[in-house]
């Protein structure tokens, strides 16, 4: 397909990943800033945001940044060379933060005070607070606290990523000469003390406890001052596959030099003294520009701790999910009732209403306590710390069943974990392996195999989430359980692509990145725009996480050109620019955003009026489709196609609050109708609608 659309002035055509990026991450500010959402669900929000905000630094801002240094000035699709991007970036970075400031300390906590909750400094203490802090502190902080001197002995500390710093001035009384130190804030301790035994109403922030206490740490000397500050260091890894000999070990040492990571960002208290900041830009080699000053505390992602309160009068509606319909009736220790209602037909999830423990989990518990199965395989993305899906693999490799796990320990973030997991897998003699070298595992699949009346059936399981029954229970996710048999033939031909050497399989009911999901898509699309000068029914309709992809970009404005009705729905970056006069007048961009992580797929076709609808891992991006094992499975059941349709007609409905993404590459918030009342919530209409089915 030509790109003879998005050639001709780029910034018009395409909206940049990064900017796009930071535009989600101000969605999520604006829930934190919504005053119509429960007081602790906003303090979350905050701490989300501000958790994503150190991410994009890890990653996106580390490699613009890199390409800086590598004197790279080629502009990107979107038009942005390095540098220009690098000014945005900062512009949009440093109007976010002072939101962020402003939305904690003008909104949340006069709220939070006025709802029993204090956050409050160290001469806001009584005597018996103080009394009660500085006994935990000589039993608990001071005992983990290492102050770091800096003089011609003692040569600048490392200061670790993300890690919270004080920096001290210390004078000694004899000499007068002034020295530099660091005292680190433990990461092991909680962010914020409560300032008592029992209740959980009063709070402050450790910094503050340590810094009353600095006496302690520098006996003899003067404390001139002190100030608190945080580094983000570049924590994108750079493994080189193709030349590593074990993957595992590999990933190991890269971990170990991600910690190394040269710095990204500078987090400083706004009232910082300018030598300081100087010496510390000197020592950290960080430019001014690389900077965030703001008010404190640093480091809000700490705000969880606040959220977690059991205050429920302060956060959203209790939410019970339930047992999907098919499974109520059934035994519930009973496996054989359970591969049973499998095997009477395809059961469509939709978690978190669905419940993934009573579903998921239950397939592969069952699976590895059942005599009768012979083997389990499993792709494992990110999963849980205490992970039930782990321990039933191992539960199953013991019992001598055949149990192949596919592992991505490149999953950002987790690799650390997943590391752990594959050394405890192997150890009770799962086969782990590491799907195929140059790209990662992403595909959400489970396949069982179990043998019954002399001969063997397969189970499948294929889903848009992870296999994690902690975030199951906070992400939007599809699945399907099936005894299938193409569908399982398909799982076995892919599982067998990533444990050996099948590389030219075909597949049934799946699209398999990187092959076929490109093209095949490429190909549903063009023939929308087909059915669409036959006068057939054309439409598309897409769920996705993020849609980065140039060549699908130009295939949504070609469609649209001929006519093509296009609705998104786009949680995140969307490089698209949609109501384009004669370009892209035909496609809507919605976002939602909320109590749930939006996180599943759907992808609608009309098909000429018979309704084409694939669920999946894959979002439209360039490393998704080229560089991840990804796995799309269509939905064939009509009742399941009817569901689909269903929920995403509910993400479409002028009634339900959602972003607006404009021409102009600005996202609009609706969330009151015409008359100025405010728009249901998806996600409590969503839960609405499951309870009413029960």
């Amino acid at each position: 397909m030509s790109n003879h659309l998005i050639s001709i002035n780029p910034r018009e055509r395409l909206i940049d990943r990064e900017l796009s990026w930071l535009d989600f991450n101000e969605r999520v500010l604006q829930l934190a800033e919504d005053p119509n959402i429960p007081l602790l669900e906003r303090c979350r929000f905050l701490a989300i945001f501000s958790s994503n905000l150190d991410d994009f630094y890890m990653i996106r801002v580390a490699t613009a940044k890199r390409k800086i240094a590598n004197s790279i000035t080629k502009k990107n699709t979107a038009g942005y060379t390095p540098i220009e991007l690098m000014i945005e970036i900062s512009k949009k970075t440093n109007n976010l933060i002072n939101r962020m400031v402003k939305c904690f300390h003008d909104e949340l906590l006069p709220q939070l005070s006025d709802n029993g909750i204090e956050l409050v400094d160290w001469g806001q203490l009584s005597g018996e607070e103080m009394e009660f802090i500085n006994s935990i502190f000589n039993k608990r902080i001071f005992p983990v606290l290492t102050p770091l001197a800096v003089d011609p002995s003692h040569p600048f500390p490392y200061i670790s990523g993300l890690s919270l710093n004080l920096a001290v001035l210390v004078r000694k009384p004899d000499t007068h000469e002034e020295l530099f130190a660091r005292v680190k804030v433990p990461a092991s301790l909680p962010r914020f003390m409560q300032t008592t035994e029992f209740a959980a109403t009063r709070f402050i922030a450790i910094e503050q406890v340590i810094i009353a206490n600095l006496h302690q740490l520098f006996p003899g000397m003067e404390i001139e001052d002190h100030y608190t500050f945080r580094i983000t260091r570049n924590a994108d890894l750079e493994l080189e596959e193709e030349e590593s000999e074990n993957l595992l070990e590999s990933m190991e040492q890269e971990l170990l030099r991600r910690k190394f990571g040269p710095p990204v960002r500078l987090e400083v208290a706004s009232d910082i003294k300018s030598d300081l900041v100087d010496r510390l830009k000197s020592e950290l080699s960080i430019k001014e520009g690389d900077i965030s000053r703001y008010k404190e505390p640093l480091d809000l992602t700490g705000l969880n701790l606040i959220a977690d309160l059991d205050r429920p009068e302060l956060k959203f509606l209790p939410f019970r999910n339930h047992i999907a319909k098919e499974f109520r009736d059934i035994d519930p220790d009973s496996n054989e009732d359970f591969f049973t209602t499998i095997k009477k037909g395809e059961i469509l999830l939709h978690h978190p209403y669905d419940s993934f423990n009573s579903s998921v989990v239950r397939f592969l518990e069952a699976a590895a306590s059942d005599p009768n199965v012979l083997a389990i395989k499993q792709t494992l993305y990110r999963t849980s710390g205490d992970s039930p899906i782990v321990d039933a693999l191992i539960e199953a490799a013991e019992a001598g069943k055949q149990v192949l796990a596919v592992i991505e320990i490149r999953a950002r973030f987790d690799e650390q974990a997943n590391v752990r997991w594959a050394r405890k897998l192997e150890d009770v003699g799962v086969h782990v392996v590491y799907g195929l070298v140059g790209f990662k595992t992403h595909a959400k699949l489970s396949l069982v195999v179990r043998e019954e009346e002399n001969k063997v059936r397969r189970y499948s399981h294929v889903g848009t989430g992870n296999y994690n029954p902690k975030t199951a229970k906070i992400y939007e996710d599809l699945g399907v359980l099936s005894a299938d048999e193409k569908l399982g033939e398909d799982l076995n031909k892919l599982f067998n692509q990533l444990s050996g050497f099948a590389p030219q399989s075909s597949y049934n009911r799946l699209l398999v990145a990187p092959r076929t999901i490109r093209p095949d898509l490429l190909a549903k699309i063009n023939r929308e725009i087909e059915n669409k000068k036959l006068g057939k029914p054309a439409f598309i309709r897409m769920k996705l996480n993020s849609l980065l992809d140039e060549e699908f970009v130009e295939a949504f404005y070609l469609a649209s050109l001929a006519g093509v009705e296009i609705d998104l729905v786009i949680r995140g970056i969307c490089a698209l620019r949609p109501g384009i006069s004669n370009l892209s007048e035909n496609i809507r961009v919605r976002s939602v955003l909320g109590r749930f992580l939006e996180h599943s797929r759907i992808f609608h076709f009309a098909n000429g009026g018979n309704d084409e609808i694939y669920i999946g891992s894959a979002d439209l991006m360039d490393r998704n489709l080229n560089r991840r094992v990804e796995s799309l499975v269509q939905i064939q059941d009509s009742v399941h196609k009817e569901e689909l349709i269903r929920i995403f007609d509910k993400y479409l409905d002028p009634a339900i609050a959602s972003w607006h993404l404009l021409s102009d590459g600005n996202w609009h918030r609706i969330n009151r109708d015409a008359q100025g009342q405010p728009l249901e919530d998806l996600h409590s209409s969503m839960i609405n609608f499951y309870k009413e089915l029960v």
